[in-house]
């Protein structure tokens, strides 16, 4: 099992950028897939980003360009730095590990997730 845990959300306003961060800790980080998933209210969680264990990256088509993934094995970190945020980018994003070193889309193919960050943008 690994145990998650994000960091960096808040408000901000449209065009603006804010740097998540998700610690990981239990077993062998640098092989596990991680990814980014949002959930807005209402809506379903879904997939934002992902980096498998060879620094391969995914995006979801609208963060395509804006939104970038990254990992720091050293530090069982991943990132995810939001350039250009919209209001349509408001969700608690979610950090999700799953023990396979490829990325998925699917939420159900993630073991491990975090408690989510907020984050908030304002027009």
């Amino acid at each position: 099992q690994v145990q998650l845990v994000e960091s960096g959300g808040g408000l901000v306003q449209a065009g603006g950028s804010l740097r998540l961060s998700c610690v990981a800790s239990g077993r062998t980080f640098r092989s596990n897939a991680m990814a980014w998933f949002r959930q807005a209210p209402g809506e379903e969680r879904g997939f934002v980003a992902g980096i498998s264990s060879s620094d391969d990256t995914y995006y979801r088509a609208s963060v395509k360009g804006r939104f970038t993934i990254s990992r720091d094995n050293a530090k069982n970190t991943v990132f995810l730095q939001m350039n250009s945020l919209k209001p349509e980018d408001t969700a608690v994003y979610y950090c999700a590990a799953r023990p396979y070193g490829t990325v998925v889309t699917g939420l159900r193919n993630y073991n491990d997730w975090g408690q989510g960050t907020q984050v908030t943008v304002s027009s």
